[in-house]
């Protein structure tokens, strides 16, 4: 994916420098319409001289519009840099190829990860292609699991400012802090305070890392524009003493606050936030896991605000959670789960699992009964007197125990899951005693980063003598047991918030509800069946159920899709503008083409 640059303030795109390739018709249109605004990049007539005011040096010093040595000879004379980058012009391609000959010569994926954080501090554009270019290669690289060996050195291997630092130090002039931020439209602020970090527990400042990750991915995953989102370490100090007595440590050096204190000051920045951006939805990112679920309970009804740790987690395991169930020929409430850990990603699993299970005929209490939880103190029952709110639902009339072992012989289980950050908790009598009681034991060991795992995919399977469905929070290799080769699934929330980011951007959403209010129809979950729909002539009952319900929700929506003559709403039209996308995602050009022939429909 190349991210089309654009100017701050002016939002005028700039020239897209060349990757080499053969356009398309539409690219070349764009091309021609990128001519047109900035000038002809072949003989410089026309061409912008500044940027945002910036030309010469300091606009090579700007990574959102620097292409280094893809500059075209008119464009370094408009803009007033020759001799200031080499006199040659590459294509993105070439570029490419530089950045892994350099990458192949790094020994360590954290030296891969500072090598391509520099890139990005110089180059966006580049950086961006470079992540998109291999995703498989990339993506654990530049998040998990090598962010979180970023996060343990951040201090350390810190280079230059990115993202904003908000002290509760600034209490009270926390608007006045957010007009400092460059880009006056911003739609996503992902703000940590560093109190959970993946695993690896208080960070500190040290978790400004995340997310400066997590957003990186909205753009490289899901084509948000980079240009409206804000990574923020909101500083609230820290417990951990290493990095208080840690020279290098680029946070405030007090302990934390109380919860009165600290949600008295995040009040502030959110109420600060709708005043300086007001289409800007939160995105709160490993906070400690109470302070994550109060704070989504405290805002959710009154901003747009967002939690992947409760929410996205959630949502990744409860599909991996439904495709185990169609393997072993079940449905979810047939089901019973026992986790370890009961922290935010454990309940917010839970109170989603349960939605599903309500979804599927329970009532919430029988739903809420088919999940118990263990934590550190032992597994959660009705006698604890040491519970939270938001984990008494799962406290069931049961037997004291601290033994994980006795727990899963006595419930019995079919499914456990791993959310409690310790490195193999589930150990071979976990396993083993899972395999006794289940045919097919569910083992999901989501915690991460990798020495984090409550076991890896070897283990499960040899273990469970290959009976076991796994899954993990990070990627792990192809296992070889008994002349078989099983392929490990991964929950991760990368899987989720990035979508969920283009979403919200797209629609600019007033809030993020809990569950979906539409869901795809059943018959989508074949590529046989998106066959059968291209086949077919008619629009399909799930459009019109779709069209109706996003009519209903904008009155602006329900005048434009209105039929112009009896007042109906033109369904056809939808069908072919849904039938022309889907072709088109195929790459079936030929039939796109013939397809608008035959329907002169020029919006199509």
């Amino acid at each position: 994916m190349s991210i089309k640059p654009k100017d701050y303030k002016t939002s005028v795109a700039l020239p897209k420098r060349s990757t080499g390739r053969r356009s398309t018709g539409s690219a070349r249109s764009q091309s021609r319409t990128t001519r047109n605004r900035n000038g002809d990049r072949r003989t410089g007539a026309g061409l912008q001289t500044s940027f945002n005011g910036k030309r010469g040096i300091d606009m090579l010093r700007e990574p959102e519009i620097n292409k280094s040595t893809a500059f075209t000879e008119a464009e370094k004379q408009a803009l007033g840099i020759v001799g200031l980058v080499p006199d040659v012009t590459e294509t993105e391609d070439l570029q490419l190829s530089r950045v892994m000959m350099q990458l192949g010569h790094k020994s360590t994926d954290l030296d891969r990860y500072i090598y391509l954080t520099n890139l990005l501090d110089h180059d966006e554009t580049l950086f961006y292609r470079a992540v998109m270019s291999d995703p498989v290669r990339f993506l654990p690289i530049v998040y998990d699991p090598t962010i979180g060996e970023a996060c343990l050195k951040f201090g350390h291997i810190y280079r230059q400012p990115r993202g904003m630092y908000l002290s509760m130090t600034r209490r009270g002039k926390v608007k006045e802090i957010l007009k400092n931020w460059p880009q006056k439209d911003v739609r996503f602020i992902c703000v940590t305070d560093g109190g959970r970090i993946l695993g690896l527990g208080d960070l500190g400042a040290n978790g400004a890392a995340i997310p400066i990750g997590k957003l990186q991915l909205y753009t490289a995953c899901a084509g948000v524009p980079p240009q409206y989102l804000m990574p923020m370490y909101l500083d609230a100090g820290t417990n951990n003493e290493q990095y208080l007595h840690d020279p290098l440590y680029l946070g405030m050096r007090k302990t934390r606050p109380s919860t009165d204190e600290l949600y008295s000051f995040v009040d502030e920045f959110m109420e600060a936030v709708q005043e300086v951006f007001s289409k800007c939805c939160v995105h709160f990112e490993d906070w400690t896991g109470t302070d994550a679920v109060h704070l989504l309970q405290r805002y959710r009804d009154k901003y747009c605000v967002y939690n992947d740790d409760v929410q996205g987690t959630a949502g990744i395991t409860l599909a991996g959670m439904i495709n185990a169930a169609k393997l072993k020929g079940t449905k979810l409430k047939d089901e019973k789960y026992l986790f370890l850990g009961a922290g935010s990603a454990g309940i917010g699993l839970a109170n989603l699992l349960c939605s599903a299970l309500v979804a599927q005929g329970m009532t919430l209490k029988e739903a809420q009964s088919r999940v118990y939880m263990f934590d550190i103190n032992g597994l959660l029952e009705a006698t604890r007197k040491d519970l939270v709110d938001f984990q008494k639902p799962y406290a069931h009339r049961h037997a004291p125990t601290r033994d994980f072992v006795a727990a899963i012989e006595s419930i019995k289980p079919t499914t456990i899951i791993g959310v409690s950050t310790i490195g193999g908790a589930f150990n071979q009598k976990v396993i083993e005693s899972m395999s006794r009681i289940n045919e097919r034991p569910v083992i999901l060991a989501l915690s991460n980063p990798t020495e984090h795992a409550e076991c890896t995919a070897e283990q499960a399977y040899t273990w469970s003598k290959g009976k076991a469905i796994y899954a993990a929070g990070v990627q792990f290799a192809p296992v070889h047991y008994n002349g078989q080769i099983f392929l490990p699934g991964q929950a991760n929330n990368f899987y989720i918030f990035p979508a969920v980011g283009m979403a919200i951007f797209a629609t600019q959403a007033k809030r993020v509800t809990l569950r979906p209010r539409f869901r795809p129809p059943r018959a989508w979950q074949s590529w046989s069946s998106i066959r059968d729909w291209l086949a077919s002539s008619a629009p399909p009952t799930w459009l019109r159920s779709f069209v109706n319900m996003s009519t209903n929700r904008s009155t602006q929506t329900s005048r434009r899709r209105k039929h112009r003559f009896g007042g109906q709403h033109d369904y056809a039209q939808d069908y072919c503008r849904a039938k022309a996308q889907v072709w088109l995602r195929l790459g079936c050009a030929d039939k796109l083409r013939k397809f608008k022939i035959q329907n002169q429909d020029e919006q199509t």
